[in-house]
């Protein structure tokens, strides 16, 4: 599943929320990296939200890897958020891997949600690297989307089915 939506949309929420419906051991991948107090804050604040019944795996840079532990360490897997993975390998230099990415969740055993942004609503960006990075992020959105078997794009907190 992926679940699209804007900045603080819901989607995350939601998506928990869909993946603590199943039942077993679950596993969070997360992508974000805590360049300051606020962001570590919130990395915390998020992993006490989830609770003891998840095991997390922080994967900024190797998301494929983790994927494939995820998979053979849990019963369904969250991963939050596409979109900071990809900023994460563009601000790298690091070629983003959207091909692999998506061959290798179509080989899960497991249930898999996905949450990234939808970044295509505004105006153009004025600079080059946000130009790239939003055009990056729906070309990624648009790979993810064929894989997926179901797609939600969540706004102020209500999801709509785009794919299911």
């Amino acid at each position: 599943m992926l679940v699209l939506g804007g900045a603080r949309s819901g989607k995350s929420h939601y998506a928990q929320q869909r993946t603590e419906l199943i039942a077993g051991k679950l596993v969070f991948i997360g992508t974000a990296q805590p360049f300051d107090d606020e962001m570590q804050q919130r990395i915390e604040r998020h992993r006490a939200d989830r609770g003891d019944r998840w095991q997390t795996i922080e994967a900024p840079f190797d998301l494929i890897d983790a994927i494939r532990a995820a998979d053979r360490q849990g019963d369904a897997i969250l991963i939050d958020c596409l979109t900071l993975w990809l900023s994460n390998l563009m601000l790298a230099e690091m070629d983003v891997p959207g091909e692999e990415l998506c061959a290798t969740l179509a080989q899960c055993r497991h249930p898999v949600t996905i949450v990234s942004n939808e970044v295509g609503y505004g105006i153009v960006p004025e600079n080059s690297l946000a130009r790239r990075f939003r055009d990056q992020a729906g070309r990624l959105n648009q790979r993810v989307a064929q894989t997926a078997d179901t797609v939600v794009l969540v706004a102020a907190g209500l999801p709509l089915f785009l794919k299911s």
